[in-house]
């Protein structure tokens, strides 16, 4: 961590940009729903995004884990790469030819007009589960990177839909679904019919029994539940 945060996060700057640090930080493994318990079920993103210096990318399908890991190792600031464990358990087409996915740049997984769920890495699976369950006509966003975040396609979609759901495997307290929802409010408040939600994980560690982790997490009947009960919301 010293390493990382004292010196990969901050040496460009404190070099008055002379150094420059094209480092890619590829972490494996993060997440839970694997019963690995509390020590290796953990979603640390807000940790690094929250560091001046880092971009954080979240990809949630091969194909952007292919395209995004290219741009950030030709990137030239530091970029934490953090993939989710339960992604590769997933098999996916990913094209042979030579394709890029910009960092900041989220994706409009699937278009709608009664609600936005922003939804970072595995939850895009889950929330695409969910969608099953509902009658909603949702607008769901994978932001690909939590920093940058792609604002501009976040707030165009509150603009038309009025609500906002994020949904993540990390803690709600102090997670990413917080900034998310705390930037929408600073630039497109007049946007909002509702006050936008944020369904995450319980703020605990995560427990090594499969019911009481499984309970602990925003599973699809829950992100189901949400999305119905934020469409049906009346001014």
């Amino acid at each position: 961590m010293d390493q990382l945060c004292n010196q990969i996060a901050k040496l460009s700057l404190m070099s008055g940009g002379r150094v420059k640090m094209p480092v890619t930080i590829r972490m494996c493994g993060t997440g839970t729903g694997t019963r690995e318990a509390a020590q290796h079920s953990q979603s640390l993103e807000a940790w690094f995004a929250h560091l001046p210096g880092f971009k954080v990318v979240m990809p949630a399908t091969a194909k952007d884990s292919k395209g995004l890991l290219k741009a950030a190792i030709r990137d030239d600031s530091p970029v934490i790469f953090i993939e989710n464990r339960n992604l590769y358990y997933e098999k996916e087409y990913v094209p042979e030819e030579e394709f890029i996915v910009p960092l900041g740049q989220g994706e409009i997984v699937r278009p709608g007009t009664e609600l936005t769920v922003v939804a970072v890495s595995y939850s895009r699976h889950k929330t695409l589960k969910a969608l099953e369950m509902t009658k909603a006509d949702v607008e769901l966003i994978d932001p690909r990177t939590v920093d940058p975040l792609d604002m501009p396609l976040i707030l165009d979609s509150v603009a038309k839909t009025g609500k906002l759901l994020v949904v993540h495997e990390a803690p709600v307290e102090c997670g990413i679904g917080a900034e998310i929802v705390r930037r929408v409010i600073a630039e497109g408040f007049d946007y909002l019919d509702c006050p936008p939600v944020v369904l995450g994980a319980k703020n605990i560690p995560t427990p090594f029994s499969a019911p009481l982790e499984d309970y602990i997490l925003p599973q699809p009947e829950d992100i189901a539940d949400k999305i119905t009960a934020l469409a049906d919301y009346r001014i």
